[in-house]
C-alpha cells in the first residue's frame, strides 16, 4: 500500500525565528516533531503545520472547516485579487527579497503565499488558531510555514526577526507586531471600510463595518508606531449566486445568518450580485521602545 506524501518538515530557517512558547528557548527537530532544550514537544502535523497551542485553549473565534472551504472557493474565484496584487507591490517596496514575514491570523495563507511571491527568498511564517485554515496555509506556498497559536497571546517568535508583518482581515496584536518587528521592519494592515460589501449589509442582515475602525486602528498603534500612509482601495465585484454566498459564509458575518437562509436570501437577489469592495491598506513603521504603551485590539 502507498505510503502517501512525505511529511513537510519546518524550514532550517523557521527555527532561527521559533521559539518555545513555554519557556522561549530554541526549538530543534527531534523525531518528527520540535523539541527545545527543556524537552517541551510539539507535533508536526501530516499536513505541515506545527501546532504549538498543545495543551492551551484554542481561541474560540478559530475558522470552521466550512469557513475555510468557503475562503478557499471565494478566493480562488479571484474576486480579492486586486488587494493580493497591492500587497505584494507594498511588500518589495517595504521588504528586502530575502525578508522574514509574518503573518497574524494568516487563515489560508492566501496573502502571505502572494507576497512570498513578491520577495524571491524571504521566509513566511503564518500563525493562526485554526487547524482547517493551517493545513491549507501549509500547503500555500514553498516558503510558507504554518503555525497554531493564539494571535492575542505573546507569540512564539524571536524578539526583533522579522522584516514584514502582515495584518489582513485579522485581530491586531499591537505589543507582539511591536516585539517581533526590527527597527526598520514594516507593519501592513488590511481593513474594510464602512462602504465594503454595502450592498449586501441590508439584505442579508450582516453588521456594519464600524466607520471610525481605520481612526481606531491608527490611535491605538499611536505609542509604538507611525503611520506612514494609508492605500484606499474600492472596485465593484460581479459575483455568481455561489460566488456571495462564500463570501459572507467565510468571515464572522456568517454567524449572523444560518446558511439556508443565507442561500434564500442571496437567490433573492439576483445573478449577477454586485457588490463593493473597500480596504484600507495602512503601512506602519516601528518607534520607541518595543511594546511600550500598546494593547491589543480586534
Amino acid at each position: 500500500m502507498p505510503s502517501g506524501p512525505a511529511r513537510r518538515l519546518p524550514s532550517d530557517r523557521l527555527l532561527t525565528v521559533l521559539t518555545c512558547p513555554h519557556c522561549q528557548l530554541g526549538l530543534v527537530r527531534a523525531d518528527g516533531a520540535l523539541r527545545c532544550a527543556d524537552r517541551h514537544t510539539f507535533d508536526i502535523a501530516r499536513h505541515g503545520h506545527i501546532s504549538l497551542l498543545t495543551g492551551r485553549r484554542r481561541a474560540v473565534s478559530a475558522d470552521s472547516a466550512d469557513m475555510v472551504r468557503s475562503r478557499g472557493s471565494f478566493l480562488r474565484a479571484g474576486h480579492y485579487a486586486p488587494l493580493a496584487r497591492t500587497l505584494m507591490e507594498l511588500a518589495t517596496e517595504l521588504a528586502p527579497p530575502d525578508a522574514v514575514v509574518l503573518d497574524a491570523g494568516a487563515g489560508t495563507g492566501h496573502y502571505l503565499a502572494a507576497v512570498l511571491d513578491a520577495l524571491p527568498g524571504a521566509l513566511g511564517l503564518g500563525l493562526d488558531s485554526s487547524v482547517h485554515a493551517l493545513r491549507a496555509a501549509a500547503r500555500a506556498h514553498a516558503r510558507g510555514e504554518a503555525v497554531g497559536w493564539d494571535v492575542w497571546q505573546p507569540w512564539p517568535v524571536r524578539t526583533g526577526c522579522a522584516d514584514l508583518v502582515l495584518n489582513v482581515f485579522a485581530p491586531r496584536n499591537g505589543p507582539e507586531f511591536h516585539r517581533v518587528l526590527r527597527p526598520d521592519g514594516a507593519l501592513l494592515v488590511v481593513t474594510p471600510t464602512g462602504r465594503h460589501l454595502r450592498e449586501l449589509r441590508e439584505p442579508l442582515g450582516l453588521p456594519a463595518v464600524d466607520p471610525r475602525k481605520e481612526e481606531r486602528l491608527s490611535r491605538t498603534l499611536a505609542a509604538g508606531f507611525r503611520h506612514a500612509r494609508t492605500e484606499s482601495m474600492e472596485y465593484a465585484m460581479s459575483l455568481t449566486p455561489e460566488d456571495a454566498t462564500n463570501l459572507v459564509a467565510m468571515g464572522p458575518a456568517a454567524h449572523h445568518v444560518v446558511p439556508a437562509e443565507l442561500r434564500h436570501r442571496i437567490g433573492e437577489l439576483g445573478a449577477p450580485v454586485r457588490v463593493t469592495a473597500s480596504f484600507a491598506v495602512s503601512v506602519y513603521r516601528p518607534t520607541g521602545r518595543q511594546g511600550q504603551g500598546l494593547r491589543a485590539v480586534s
